[in-house]
């Protein structure tokens, strides 16, 4: 990887960053996977390599004026979906676009995989081919998730249901080096998501990683309430997948309905251009996921996941996350934030 000169703490990269994007992932893909892919190449330095069924992607690439665009097509055969058990797709479909984009990255081929479909089966693609980072039980998902607090992030957004304390520090860990990273946040801010503020208060599981939160190096600020998404208390609010997943998915309910009640309420009281804007941004402050993707930490390589009902704009978006961190050199901080928490647990235990 050719890189010269450093500005802002970021390397600069002179040759363009290969994004390899499962075509055929998502609620819309190939038609708007490969859209979203010819948004993002307009906007950075970068080649992009379409993983999916050649047919399908030559055809959605044609109704566009690619001219001599970096964009290549890899063929593949079937795509896992959201009804399918992760493994035994993976098992079943070893050709599929996520498995043959995923070893694409493994290979070197690429910098960056992007994927809109199904989360289990890209998560467990990547841990399979790419392996998971040194000490670490599980990857998770997470980044910022509400329009309304950018600079806040929550992990874990759904990929681990049931969590030990342990694995609940490692997601604190990679959240700050996210935080600081990506949202140039100095000492990033620690929170453990509970039902008061207090340190007692909380499950057997908020307790005892309170515990190891509290003796860590980390920047553990105590527990925090729902509310504390909005106040700013927090840079970096953590739970398990089952609590977080159901957050987001809650806020992103909100955000339609409020959109729509808006909408009716409003509809004779502005224009329409007016009343559009108001709901598009009423649903962009509770539906950030969908608009930038968000990173799938704990993986050796980056892997950015979006949500399946992403059209062309979220792949874009998610693409642009992608590429941001890649420039950073996230995974290689991610590693080693890892590797100095699991040093220090090492020596406490001793």
């Amino acid at each position: 990887m050719q890189k010269v000169g450093d500005k802002g703490g970021a390397p600069i990269r002179v040759v363009p960053i290969r994004v390899v994007i499962d075509a055929m992932g998502g609620d819309y893909g190939p038609a708007e996977t490969v859209k979203g892919a010819l948004q993002g190449l307009q906007s950075h330095n970068i080649e992009v390599i379409l993983v999916g069924d050649q047919q399908q992607v030559e055809t959605e690439l044609s109704r566009y004026d690619v001219g001599n665009s970096k964009v290549s097509v890899v063929p593949s055969v079937g795509k896992i979906g959201d009804d399918e058990h992760p493994l035994e797709g993976l098992r079943h479909k070893p050709k599929s676009s996520i498995m043959v984009a995923t070893k694409l990255l493994k290979s070197g081929k690429a910098d960056l995989l992007v994927s809109m479909g199904s989360t289990g089966a890209s998560m467990a693609s990547a841990v399979l081919v790419l392996g998971l980072m040194d000490g670490l039980e599980r990857p998770c998902i997470g980044g910022p998730f509400l329009g309304l607090a950018p600079r806040t992030v929550l992990l874990d957004m759904g990929t681990n249901i049931d969590c030990r304390p342990q694995l609940m520090l490692s997601f604190a860990t990679l959240g700050s080096v996210f935080a600081h990273k990506f949202l140039d946040i100095e000492n990033p801010r620690i929170g453990l998501l509970s039902v008061g503020s207090e340190a007692a208060k909380g499950n057997r599981q908020v307790q005892e990683t309170y515990s190891l939160l509290q003796e860590s190096q980390l920047n553990f600020i105590g527990n925090v309430e729902g509310m504390d998404f909005f106040t700013g208390r927090a840079d970096v609010i953590v739970c398990d997948g089952f609590v977080g997943n159901i957050l987001m998915k809650f806020t992103e309910g909100f955000g339609t309905a409020l959109s729509r009640f808006v909408e009716k309420r409003l509809a004779s009281s502005l224009s329409p251009e007016d009343l559009a804007g108001v709901t598009s941004d009423l649903w962009q402050m509770t539906n950030m996921p969908r608009t930038m993707g968000g990173p799938l930490f704990g993986v050796n390589g980056a892997v950015m996941l979006g949500h399946g009902s992403c059209l062309a704009a979220g792949v874009a978006g998610a693409i642009n996350t992608g590429v941001r961190c890649v420039q950073l050199g996230l995974v290689d901080s991610l590693r080693e934030g890892l590797s100095q928490q699991h040093s220090e647990t090492s020596i406490r235990v001793k």
